[in-house]
């Protein structure tokens, strides 16, 4: 199975574009979008393009493919653009066998995870910093991976703008270009 994780799109046009580009050429089973998908919020800049209504058009496109949980900026009036449901504060995958906790990450965070078991894997967004690595969980003793695609709109901390890919037990960090910035092996 291929996934696509996107998160933090914060309204801006070209952002969601250059995704949709993206799932275009690599054709994931799936699309993540791991919250923040409309609005900026109050912290952040302005996006460049800044349309949250052909965010939401562009997104739409895809609604039978998309599976998203609510970012701290979403909102119920954002669920009236949205044609899939997005107000989850978290949702369950399972992938070849092992369990992926999907969050925006202003809830649970790799600082506070859920319950999480022995090769369990944590997909957040919410810092804009993208993240590929294992962890013990500190309740479990388990090895888990925490997975981070950054920010396709507005990355920090000197990050490029990123997507997530898993592909064949692999996730990978990539830049809108496709260089692979950092991954991580399920296996």
């Amino acid at each position: 199975m291929k996934i696509l994780f996107a998160s933090d799109i914060h309204g801006c046009l070209p952002a969601a574009e250059r995704i949709w580009a993206v799932a275009d050429a690599v054709q994931p089973d799936a699309i993540v979008v791991l919250g923040d998908a409309l609005y900026h919020g109050p912290r952040n800049p302005l996006p460049e393009g800044y349309d949250p209504k052909q965010v939401a058009a562009l997104l739409n496109c895809r609604k039978n493919r998309i599976i998203a949980v609510r970012g701290n900026c979403d909102s119920e009036v954002d669920q009236m653009l949205i044609e899939y449901p997005m107000m989850g504060d978290f949702a369950w995958v399972l992938v070849d066998g092992k369990r992926l906790f999907l969050t925006h990450g202003h809830k649970s965070s790799p600082a506070s995870l859920p319950p999480l078991a022995d090769g369990d894997v944590f997909v957040y967004g919410h810092t804009h910093i993208p993240k590929a690595e294992k962890k013990v969980h500190a309740d479990s003793g388990g090895l888990v991976h925490i997975w981070n695609p950054g920010s396709c709109s507005l990355p920090k901390d000197g990050y490029q703008a990123s997507y997530g890919l898993l592909a064949d037990g692999i996730f990978c960090v990539c830049a809108m270009d496709g260089t692979v910035l950092l991954e991580d092996a399920l296996w």
